[in-house]
């Protein structure tokens, strides 16, 4: 079937609303997701936890939104983002308002909470195979990288919940994130459409994901985001702590330097994606995997922040967002398209889980030695192992430029 240039104009026209409203929808996801970490200080110092409890409180909603991403992929294989948008997005309302209200009084209750805030971290296995569907083979990279700003959330969370807290309660950050929600999914509901020539699966949901498991790309592509878009959650969990704690910055210092790492990383996951469309993903990969490995040499060393520890962080901070729009390139280019969903969902749990242990690593390093240069060598370390599988193993089955 032909499609003429008028209906080639009209989808594209619809393509970028659907897509703007996806990338909203994620970053007001993550918004909610990360509302633990900038509090995580003052939890440590109202409840005296220790630096293991204080990196198990921000690891939690982390390791569960990781998880909770294979099923809620595949999911949205069957359903489409029309309807699991709305969905996750009303169901983590409820952790919220739990949070906020009741639940912020002692280390389990936290914790419970933490679990189910965690529903909003899925949000990124919504809006993947839905974007993908919207778009060509050629422009996916760049869809579905730009969708990936909606990681900024986490930068919105970082900016705002402890400034909400001191000029007006505990209370406050948590009511006006879940109203943002609300009205966020009401919106979904009612504009929100799958495209016309999405492949949906008919085969049950447990047959799927072992056909998805049995994928060459899925573990490849698990193991390259874990290092890639894990490095960027466990920074943007745990860096306010570090920056506290190594170069003895205030909370709300330590949390605006965070936000501008966020912030980098966001705005250069579409450019991963826009260089992979244009060069193989693993070659923009290699690149971004070198400069994180540098950085973390040279931050091992603990330099001061100005310049070098600066730029060793935002270095690693550009890299990390790079390569992860990289990596869902990847994924666009050799996924199964009515696997999407469920691929997304492994590689995306590979990557929030990614970022689920350094934080609980360097809690205990620092605990142990009162340095964080242990923890900072093995990031260089595991980031030169997934360079060498980018070179030597992915990229040695780069598909023939068409």
């Amino acid at each position: 079937m032909t499609t003429t240039p008028v209906q080639g104009t009209r989808r594209g026209s619809t393509a970028g609303v659907m897509l703007a409203l996806a990338t909203i929808g994620f970053a007001v996801n993550f918004w909610a997701w990360a509302l633990l970490s900038p509090l995580a200080t003052t939890f440590t110092t109202t409840l005296h936890l220790s630096s293991f409890q204080q990196s198990l409180l921000v690891a939690v909603p982390v390791v569960v939104g990781s998880l909770g991403r294979i099923p809620i992929g595949a999911l949205t294989d069957r359903f489409g983002g029309r309807v699991m948008f709305p969905l996750v997005s009303l169901s983590t309302i409820i952790p919220v308002l739990y949070l906020g209200l009741l639940g912020h009084d002692s280390l389990a209750a936290i914790l419970v909470g933490g679990f189910f805030l965690g529903i909003g971290g899925t949000a990124f296995a919504v809006g993947v195979p839905f974007v993908n569907a919207w778009f060509p083979p050629a422009r996916r990279g760049l869809a579905v990288g730009v969708f990936g700003m909606g990681m900024g959330g986490t930068a919105i969370s970082a900016l705002t919940t402890v400034k909400l807290v001191n000029a007006h309660s505990m209370q406050t950050p948590f009511l006006i994130t879940a109203a943002v929600l609300a009205v966020y999914a009401v919106v979904a509901w009612l504009v929100l459409r799958d495209a016309p020539d999405r492949v949906v699966p008919s085969t049950p949901l447990t047959a799927r994901l072992a056909v998805t498991l049995k994928l060459r790309i899925t573990w490849q592509a698990a193991a390259l985001y874990a290092v890639a878009f894990g490095g960027y959650v466990a920074f943007s969990v745990y860096l306010p702590t570090y920056l506290k704690n190594a170069y003895a910055l205030t909370q709300a210092d330590a949390a605006n330097r965070m936000a501008g790492f966020v912030l980098l990383a966001v705005l250069m996951r579409p450019i991963g994606g826009w260089l992979s469309d244009r060069f193989a993903p693993t070659r923009v990969l290699a690149a971004t995997l070198g400069v994180v490995v540098v950085g973390a040499l040279v931050q091992a060393f603990t330099p001061g922040l100005a310049p070098l520890g600066t730029i060793a962080f935002l270095g690693m901070a550009a890299a990390l967002g790079t390569g992860s729009g990289a990596t869902f390139a990847l994924v666009a280019q050799r996924a199964p398209a009515n696997q999407v969903g469920s691929v997304t969902g492994v590689v995306g749990a590979a990557g929030g889980l990614g970022g689920f242990v350094p934080p609980l690593v360097m809690g205990s390093i620092y605990g142990s030695y009162n340095s964080y240069a242990v923890g900072l060598v093995l990031l260089a370390v595991v980031a030169l192992a997934a360079l060498a599988l980018s070179v030597f193993s992915v990229g040695g089955r780069e598909p023939a430029a068409a």
